[in-house]
């Protein structure tokens, strides 16, 4: 045989079991035990919600994702525990900060 034998590990993600948004930070429990805390200034959308809309999520994705009908705002678990920012452009988020506006 010729070449290298190598072995591909999968990790299984953890899903979400709670999911807390207060001012300043959005820290999801999960099913191993662990709690992730993040500054929601990492996620604008969060930041620029009220607190009643920042209370109005679904885990979804069986778990592996949150979602807030509200703020139209997905995040991913997989992107927490990898430390991903939010991706939207300056000028999406300004789009939707104008829709706000109009609609209140």
């Amino acid at each position: 045989m010729n070449g290298t034998t190598f072995a591909v590990e999968t990790l299984a993600l953890p899903r979400a079991t709670q999911v807390t948004v207060d001012e300043d930070t959005l820290s999801v429990d999960l099913e191993d035990g662990r709690t992730v805390s993040i500054p929601i200034g990492w996620y604008p959308r969060l930041a620029f919600g009220t607190p009643a809309e920042r209370a109005n999520f679904q885990i979804s994705g069986a778990g592996y994702g949150i979602h807030w009908p509200d703020l139209d705002e997905d995040i991913g678990i997989e992107g927490i525990l990898l430390g991903k920012k939010s991706a939207e452009s300056p000028a999406s988020l300004e789009r939707w900060l104008q829709k706000r506006k109009h609609s209140r």
